[in-house]
């Protein structure tokens, strides 16, 4: 190796060290920030020089931030599932079946995923209304059962499925149904590994959705849960941050545990 390779390989490593710390220098200085006392909440200094967990208690006191901590990942959880299944359904039936209508149903799925949440966000506070979903987990979950970016993103790692395999599946007698969940599902493990993780991220970030449906703080989410300490007399900021710390635990949890998974996920699937 020469030294031009050695200098272009440090100043990558420079760079790549600099930008992480970048990243991760907001994430801590929300934790720190989490157990700071009221009066050193503007300090600069890196560390709180008498660290707290009161603000952990209060947090704890003001609110069930436990409950809605589950209430959150219950939410995400069946989100994730329901986005799954129906992509994977859906993007099945455009692979494997040719029917009349075919290219324009995958064409407005595609167009569906460039329409902002915003725009359909009261019609389905009134189809919710109507259903009695309101203040429900449930009301949260069924209207976004469905993803067209999982459908997108599932329809074209089926495209380029071996055709053989799946026609080798249907001459041993197999249904379009078995043929998915025994030999086009095993197979595709990375893209769902993909969309699962970003349909979680996403459900677990959802905040318009659910300050549209939810009344009570018993029945909230996570994301609902932090604007309680955020008010027009100014924010709790040692609060606040240690309730955005409670809130970012499960997500970090699941990537250290999953974190090979994840990273093996995404390069094999192509997502970025």
């Amino acid at each position: 190796m020469t030294n031009n390779d050695r200098l272009t390989r440090l100043s990558a490593h420079a760079v790549m060290v600099a930008l992480s710390a970048l990243a991760l220098f907001p994430v801590y200085w929300m934790v720190q920030t989490s157990f700071r006392p009221p009066n050193e909440i503007f300090s600069t200094s890196f560390w709180p020089s008498a660290p707290t967990l009161d603000n952990y208690r209060d947090v704890m006191a003001a609110m069930p931030i436990l409950a809605i901590l589950w209430n959150t990942f219950v939410m995400a959880t069946a989100t994730t599932l329901a986005q799954v299944a129906t992509g994977l359904l859906a993007a099945w039936a455009l692979v494997r079946w040719r029917f009349p209508g075919g290219r324009l149903a995958h064409s407005l799925i595609a167009l569906s995923w460039l329409v902002p949440f915003q725009v359909v966000m009261i019609p389905n506070y009134v189809l919710a209304t109507k259903l009695g979903l309101l203040d429900s987990l449930a009301g949260l979950v069924i209207p976004n059962a469905a993803a067209a970016f999982a459908v997108l993103v599932l329809y074209n790692a089926m495209r380029g499925f071996p055709r053989e395999v799946v026609e080798a599946a249907r001459m041993d007698g197999a249904g379009s149904l078995r043929t998915l969940l025994e030999v086009v599902i095993p197979n595709l493990r990375a893209p769902l590994a993909s969309i699962a993780i970003l349909c979680f991220i996403s459900a677990w970030n959802d905040y318009f959705w659910p300050l549209l449906l939810i009344r009570k703080i018993e029945n909230s989410v996570v994301q609902i849960g932090l604007q309680f300490f955020m008010t027009q007399e100014g924010n709790d900021w040692g609060l606040l941050m240690a309730a955005a710390t409670l809130a970012s635990l499960p997500i970090l949890g699941i990537y250290l545990a999953l974190q090979r998974q994840v990273v093996e996920s995404f390069m094999k699937s192509g997502i970025r």
